[in-house]
């Protein structure tokens, strides 16, 4: 995999770096007092800094390799280098690769063998100071790794709920778009069955055909989405071809359109364009209406949508279809309602605020 590669390739840069520098300043240190290291005091630099190569591999095992390398160098040589780093760095793995008790566990093992090595030798070498310093190196390698951790859960949330968001979306495209068309041919062919004559039989098919040729349309939409097409979607400005579908079918529809008609987002548009289909389907499938009215009023601070049958009307459960259109007004910040009408009919009912009209 090449990501797996590609870390692979970054820790051994590390483990690379980190030899020439920790070696380089320890020959330079050593230089500095007229000292002279052997390659055997170099073995422990080597091996500490070799082990960071695998260190997302091995964590809690590279975090030991590079504690006993900093001990035997600190106990065998003098004057000393920087080989700490590499512990530092390898704690700092360990807590964020969320090993968080065996990260305390290394950094209270290598402080406290830190300080009893300068409490126990008459002389010092770190100081109270360079104790605490060190103490403060620890607990920030481990706060930065768990901080890493928890970045990176956060991250991986969102891309699921991302992921989950788009997969209802695109569920509820779906279900609006074909539900509306197939209700569609389902009432043509009903009819064509229960009228057998030319004419009736003719106007089914054509509408079946035509229908039939919008959801494969809008079906290339949604897929077009998934491939990353973005084709426009619809929205009010097309609503009239729901009316004259749904007229199609012998419900008589009306539409009635308030205010001054205004340029909506896409997201907005295709929700109220949606709440419209999904309705005018369902006032076909369910209602036994046989007129229907759809409202559409622009106002200044919200956008209203309207749509009412003289059908049964009822108390009937919710549907997959008023859920999502419910849905749908919510992310935008609207709320709808839906239910029988005391006169008689069904009434669906969506306002959203002027906050989405941008």
């Amino acid at each position: 995999m090449p990501i797996a590669l590609s870390s692979r390739a970054r820790d051994a840069g590390l483990a690379l770096g980190f030899a020439v520098l920790v070696v380089g300043a320890t020959l330079a240190n050593a230089r500095l007092h007229g000292a002279s290291i052997t390659p055997l005091e170099l073995a422990p630099l080597l091996a500490g800094c070799a082990a960071l190569a695998v260190r997302r591999r091995h964590p809690v095992a590279v975090a030991a390799v590079t504690l006993a390398a900093s001990a035997v160098h600190y106990a065998t040589v003098e004057p000393d280098g920087p080989i700490l780093l590499t512990f530092v760095v390898a704690l700092y793995t360990v807590a964020a690769q969320g090993h968080l008790r065996a990260a305390v566990v290394l950094g209270g093992t290598a402080l406290a063998a830190t300080a009893y090595g300068e409490f126990a030798t008459p002389v010092r070498h770190v100081g109270d100071a360079g104790l605490a310093m060190l103490a403060g190196w620890l607990v920030a390698s481990i706060a930065l790794g768990r901080a890493r951790r928890t970045h990176v859960a956060y991250l991986h949330e969102a891309e699921r709920r991302a992921a989950t968001e788009e997969r209802l979306r695109i569920a509820r495209e779906l279900h609006d778009t074909l539900g509306h068309h197939l209700s569609l041919i389902t009432v043509q062919a009903g009819a064509a069955l229960h009228r057998p004559d030319e004419q009736t039989s003719l106007r089914a098919l054509t509408v079946i055909k035509q229908s039939s040729r919008d959801t494969l349309g809008e079906l290339r939409s949604t897929l077009g989405v998934l491939r990353g097409d973005r084709p426009a979607p619809p929205g009010l400005a097309t609503v009239d071809t729901l009316v004259e579908q749904a007229r199609a079918t012998g419900l008589t529809v009306t539409i009635e359109v308030d205010g001054e008609r205004t340029e909506l987002p896409p997201e907005l548009d295709l929700t109220a364009y949606r709440l419209v289909q999904e309705a005018l389907t369902n006032v076909r499938r369910h209602a036994d209406a046989s007129t229907a009215t759809v409202r559409i009023h622009y106002a200044r601070r919200e956008l209203r949508v309207e749509v009412i049958d003289d059908g049964r009307g009822g108390t009937a459960d919710p549907g997959h279809g008023i859920r999502g259109m419910s849905e749908r007004v919510r992310l935008l910040g609207g709320d709808l309602s839906a239910g029988g009408r005391a006169g008689g009919g069904y009434r669906v009912s969506a306002r959203l605020p002027a906050g989405a009209l941008g």
